[in-house]
């Protein structure tokens, strides 16, 4: 479908074009990094002109760096087709690209290869430490050479899953880690640059709002299509009962392994609600599956090999790129449109409920 970017200078012009022509306010925090062309990377942050509202909706694309492909059409669609009036106390603030460096880059990671959504700590918690047993898989996933296609990745995987469980090897792996910089699902030393660019102005966009009812578009886990709304905090019977509400029984779940997910630290959602001081504010990550688990983490794994071990303008690096877009966001135009229209549901819900 037209609407998806083809890349990311694409898709940051695009944002910026729509949002102004709508009269909306955009702000720009730039990276020290450039992207594949030298073009300037940057997270741009588009406000509605109504933005002294007290209740908001927030929109947040690629975190992920390459997820960002669907999270910038979903922000794209809002902005040209589905918002024509909000209620006059609500209010929008879209974030395009959190991970600019990585949606450049065809990367799921940033540019110290670090997992954005790993990496948001707050409080006494610290980068180290790595979930048990990831010591022992590290060199399975991330052996030291450039991806090869021959390897026989699927059975080493079914042995893996046979001897640990798929819930147990999922919390392992994709959790969060602390200790392997080159490894996969790295949390990092320190705050990212991404984390410093949006806590340098997070709190100052929430001045005087009440209520906020924010959407991370997430994609990769989860059946073909579907989507899961994934909630970091723990649940009141109230957030239940509203949950339910608008977007229906078995629409959402806590981070949990014996679901789609798995539970993770240094969540992007945990530290927005912490960084503002708003009290409501419900976070979700709006996940929307495609391809399975094992085809998702052996992308994962080859584009990670690449990276680090290939060279830069290889046909297998190039090819690890490209088949890592698919996966987080497929071209059949099917999926495409399946998930721009559950999209369309959750953005409607989420006004609608914020105007009551």
């Amino acid at each position: 479908m037209a609407i998806f970017p083809d890349s990311y200078q694409e898709s940051r012009q695009r944002f910026q074009n729509l949002a102004r022509q709508k009269n909306w306010r955009v702000e720009t925090l730039v990276m020290r990094q450039t992207g594949p062309e030298g073009e300037e990377l940057a997270i741009d942050v588009a406000f509605s002109p109504n933005e002294q509202a007290d209740r908001r909706l927030v929109i947040s694309s690629g975190i992920h760096g390459v997820e960002g492909f669907f999270g910038a059409a979903v922000q794209f669609a809002a902005l040209d087709e589905w918002i024509d009036e909000l209620p006059d106390h609500v209010s929008c603030l879209f974030i395009h690209a959190v991970n600019p460096f990585g949606y450049a880059h065809l990367r799921r990671f940033n540019e110290e290869n670090v997992d954005p959504n790993r990496n948001f700590l707050f409080g006494d918690h610290e980068f180290s430490g790595a979930p048990d047993g990831f010591a022992k898989l590290d060199s399975f996933l991330n052996p030291k050479r450039p991806p090869n296609p021959l390897e026989p990745f699927y059975l080493m995987s079914l042995w893996k899953i046979w001897r640990h469980g798929l819930p147990a090897l999922k919390q392992a792996i994709a959790s969060g880690q602390y200790e392997y910089p080159q490894g996969l699902f790295f949390g990092g030393k320190e705050p990212s640059q991404s984390y410093q660019l949006l806590e340098s102005r997070f709190r100052d966009w929430f001045a005087g709002v009440e209520r906020v009812v924010h959407l991370d578009f997430h994609t990769g886990l989860g059946k073909w299509g579907e989507c899961n709304l994934l909630l970091e905090n723990a649940l009141t019977r109230s957030r239940e009962e509203f949950l339910k509400s608008q977007f229906g029984e078995g629409s959402y779940q806590e981070l949990a392994t014996d679901g789609v997910a798995y539970d993770a630290k240094g969540g992007f959602g945990g530290w927005c609600h912490r960084e503002t001081g708003v009290r409501d504010y419900l976070f979700a990550c709006a996940e929307f599956g495609t391809y399975g688990p094992v085809k998702v983490l052996r992308g994962l794994r080859a584009e990670n090999q690449a990276h680090h071990w290939g060279e830069p303008n290889s046909t297998s690096t190039r090819n690890a790129k490209l088949e890592l877009k698919e996966l987080f966001c497929p071209a059949s135009p099917g999926w495409r449109e399946t998930v721009l229209n559950r999209s369309r549901e959750l953005v409607v819900k989420s006004i609608e409920s914020l105007g009551q």
